[in-house]
């Protein structure tokens, strides 16, 4: 039988939107907007304390009605209908995909395997709430009797780089005792600068592996117990100065973690879905259970909103299927996430697991090669940085790159006129790539400036920008829990949409593995504790000079 995965490029809604590209082919931004005034208020958006003008883009009414109806054809309604069910979508690993029930509101239903699961994520909230408390108020103590001043977090992948971006995003409602600290790399650096910031008496280390045999995880773990023991003097310490994440009560209590301070979660959350969860737990202990909450709330508001929303007035959807234009039919390779916040500076990082980990697969959910490009490069860094760094690429380039604009109206550090300034250099920067600078323009420009002749005409073609770049623009009131919780929401939408037009699993990682199980057959190898084995001759001749020239 043929799937819609498989025919996804024989598809009438497929070949429609190729015919409708090359119909607008020669066709600018400056002109869409110049026929129509009202371009932005009807190609913009709001929901969840968050507004959406997707007005830059390159496409029409046309263009929307076939993307819509692109969607339909692919079933991203039924597989969305299923998300939410409860139904077990992520089909490799035989699993449901519920991070959305851990952001639903006491009281809800949602079954798996004919049980509902909603008791359960809120006991680990109540949990969650009672610890943190007890930690924020200095009730908790350390072994020698002092409260917690530092939290140390020791995770990878989704157990990090969600926790850190969040809590970077939240600083301004943080703790004043607590400072939080993040460590994934298994390089040693990471763990060392880490531990020289803090003191053993008032450090918390939380230990975040489902399994508890994530090997970086536990390397640092490990290292950092022996740090502790060796400033306290008594491997009892551990009990009072390590929590533990995870759901492998014997492994946990091995290490030395009471298993009261065990947090569990489920295998129908993905870890890059997981800062939810109990893997959230730094964020609860940084900002308190109540702002915790808050952020559920508004990732479940966002939701609400793709869940019941038409497709061509969903932020989500929309976003997906504008994405899906740009890097099926427009040609783009990559999308920039450019955040006018200082305190979203992590939010790029994040994403490029949220969106590639998800989306860069090479098979569609029945394991046929793809004939299509699926995920595109998710990189970013905040404005105004980036200004001064990448936009030359942007702007000038010769690869087509779509851009996010991110910014809140208001900001937590109002000085002077710095939001005003940083504000305006959002704004003028999607309008740039929008309108470009014609030769015409340029050419006038630069004749105001007393410039003629040679000089002129040498200079012109370099000051030409062409224009017609597509960026969105997604503003909020103010970075809050509530509207963080619903922009990270908002792109894991976004994926999934962009997924179930590709036919891709969004939920499954296999290419982590095979880097992983090939690190475990070579560390023996370079630490002499086994000979090497049979490698390709690059592999082995670095093996071999490593060995030669390491110090002990």
């Amino acid at each position: 039988m043929t799937t819609v995965a498989a025919a996804l490029t024989a598809l009438p809604a497929w070949h429609a939107l190729a015919a409708h590209r090359d119909a607008l082919a020669g066709t600018t931004l400056r002109e869409l907007f110049a026929r129509d005034p009202g371009r932005h208020a009807r190609y913009s958006l709001e929901a969840a304390g968050l507004f959406l003008d997707y007005s830059k883009n390159l496409l029409t009414d046309e263009t929307l009605a076939l993307l819509v109806q692109l969607a339909h054809e692919t079933g991203v309604e039924r597989l969305r209908t299923a998300m939410f069910a409860g139904e077990p979508i992520n089909r490799t690993e035989g699993r449901a995909v519920l991070h959305t029930a851990l952001r639903r509101p006491r009281g809800d239903a949602v079954f798996v395997d004919g049980a509902n699961v909603m008791p359960a994520v809120h006991a680990v909230l109540d949990h969650m709430a009672t610890f943190t408390e007890a930690v924020r108020s200095g009730d908790w103590r350390g072994h020698s009797g002092r409260p917690i001043e530092h939290i140390v977090n020791i995770g990878i992948g989704g157990s990090d780089l969600g926790p850190l971006m969040a809590c970077t995003a939240l600083a301004p409602y943080a703790h004043p005792r607590l400072t939080m600290h993040f460590v994934s790399n298994v390089d040693g650096t990471h763990l060392a600068e880490t531990l020289a910031r803090v003191d053993a008496e008032t450090t918390l280390f939380i230990v975040a592996s489902k399994t508890f045999t994530t090997q970086e995880t536990l390397t640092n773990a490990r290292s950092a117990r022996d740090w502790l023991i060796a400033r306290l003097g008594d491997a009892a310490a551990v009990a009072k100065h390590f929590v533990a994440v995870s759901t492998n009560a014997a492994e946990v209590a091995a290490f030395g973690i009471d298993t009261a301070n065990m947090f569990g979660f489920w295998d129908w959350v993905g870890g890059r879905y997981s800062l939810w969860s109990a893997i959230g737990l730094p964020i609860a202990l940084s900002v308190g259970i109540g702002q915790f909450r808050e952020l559920l709330a508004g990732a479940h508001a966002l939701d609400r909103h793709f869940e019941q929303a038409p497709a061509g007035r969903n932020l989500p959807m929309l976003l997906g299927l504008i994405g899906v234009w740009n890097a099926n039919f427009l040609g783009a390779g990559s999308h920039a996430v450019l955040p006018y916040d200082q305190s979203l500076h992590r939010f790029p990082a994040y994403l490029q697991q949220l969106d590639m980990e998800s989306n860069g697969k090479r098979v569609t959910r029945e394991g046929r090669a793809l004939d299509y490009t699926s995920g595109p490069l998710i990189w970013g860094e905040p404005g105004t940085n980036g200004q001064h760094a990448f936009y030359q690429l942007i702007h000038q380039g010769t690869r087509l790159v779509p851009a996010d604009f991110i910014a809140p109206i208001d900001t937590h550090h109002p000085i002077g006129r710095h939001h005003t300034l940083l504000l305006a250099n959002c704004l003028a920067q999607s309008e740039a790539l929008m309108r470009g600078k014609t030769e015409a323009e340029v050419r006038a420009e630069l004749s105001a400036q007393g410039l003629a002749g040679e000089a002129l005409e040498a200079l012109l073609p370099h000051k030409v920008f062409p224009g017609n770049r597509p960026s969105s623009t997604i503003l909020m009131q103010k970075l809050t829990p509530a509207t963080l919780g619903a922009l990270i929401a908002l792109y894991e939408h976004k994926v999934f949409v962009q997924g179930a037009i590709w036919n891709v699993n969004s939920f499954d990682q296999w290419g982590v593995e095979l880097g992983k199980q090939l690190a475990k057959a070579i560390e023996p190898e370079l630490d002499g504790s086994r000979e090497p084995g049979i490698h390709d001759a690059s592999t082995a001749g670095l093996i071999a000079r490593i060995r030669a020239l390491r110090h002990p």
